[in-house]
């Protein structure tokens, strides 16, 4: 059992390493997305995805650990949480602390993440709609005014403007 709280607190470790490096690459996106440098952006997003496939493989390992632990301990696998370990380590002061201070130090980085990923979908969506509303701008500076625009016959000159037809021919 000391084995695999160990591997557990290792496994939780590594994650919150990955989340850590996670959590620097989207706070230098955030000057990146400001300023619109697309490329620069998916670099850090190539890198973000690396760091990503690693999560993916100790979230694995974690879960198995996790499986493995609820099983030596005849618990439910689907309702064993790794807060529930740490209370069930009363004797083993050691790893319970341990355990605890992991757990707590993946959470902390975790609610940082969120913090900062939130500020900058807010900016790409706000670069989005500015976006938008150049595309919107530059689409209406071609267009004709459709009132007050008639000519000395009283006809709509911007009707006339848009035709194709070429009397000299």
């Amino acid at each position: 059992m000391a084995s695999l709280i160990e591997e557990l607190i290792d496994t939780l470790d590594l994650e919150n390493n990955e989340y850590m490096e996670l959590l620097e690459l989207s706070k230098r996106k955030t000057p990146i997305i400001i300023n619109g440098e697309i490329e620069t952006l998916n670099n850090i997003t190539a890198k973000e995805q690396e760091h990503t496939d690693k999560l993916a493989a100790l979230e694995n390992k974690r879960t198995q650990v996790v499986e493995d632990i609820a099983t030596v301990l005849n618990m439910d696998v689907k309702t064993i949480t790794v807060k529930k370990i740490i209370d069930l380590l009363n004797g083993q002061e050691k790893e319970q602390n341990a355990l605890a201070e992991v757990h707590d130090k993946l959470k902390m980085t975790l609610n940082d993440m969120a913090v900062i990923n939130d500020m900058n979908k807010q900016l790409i969506q706000e670069s989005l709609e500015l976006v938008d509303f150049d595309i919107n701008f530059i689409n209406s500076l071609n267009q004709y005014p459709e009132t007050a625009n008639y000519n000395r016959n009283a006809y709509n000159a911007s009707t006339y403007a848009n035709s194709t037809f070429d009397a000299k021919n």
